[in-house]
């Protein structure tokens, strides 16, 4: 049981850490797009486009990491399965 916890609470901390490398590389890079656009072309912010699509992908990751076992997850199933199964049990 302890095994199972510390597996769990490892690959918790890897995802974690994979996020918050992911939103520094975006906080990283985006700003520098940003300097580009501000010196290149300072009348169009076309860097709102990378921003928005790279934010879409930024956001998915943080709704797999910090929403992995509600929405339709391992943990999801599981405990639909157990309601599914006592449904079973009362039925004729």
């Amino acid at each position: 049981m302890d095994d199972d916890r510390i597996t769990r609470a490892r690959k918790r901390v890897h995802d974690l850490r994979g996020f918050y490398v992911h939103v520094a590389i975006y906080v990283v890079v985006i700003s520098g797009i940003a300097l580009i656009n501000w010196v290149v072309s300072p009348g169009t912010w076309w860097v709102i486009w990378p921003m928005v699509g790279w934010g879409i992908g930024l956001g998915a990751h943080a709704v797999s990491v910090f929403f992995e076992g509600s929405l339709l997850g391992p943990e999801w199933e599981e405990r639909k399965t157990r309601e599914l199964l006592n449904n079973d049990r009362g039925a004729p």
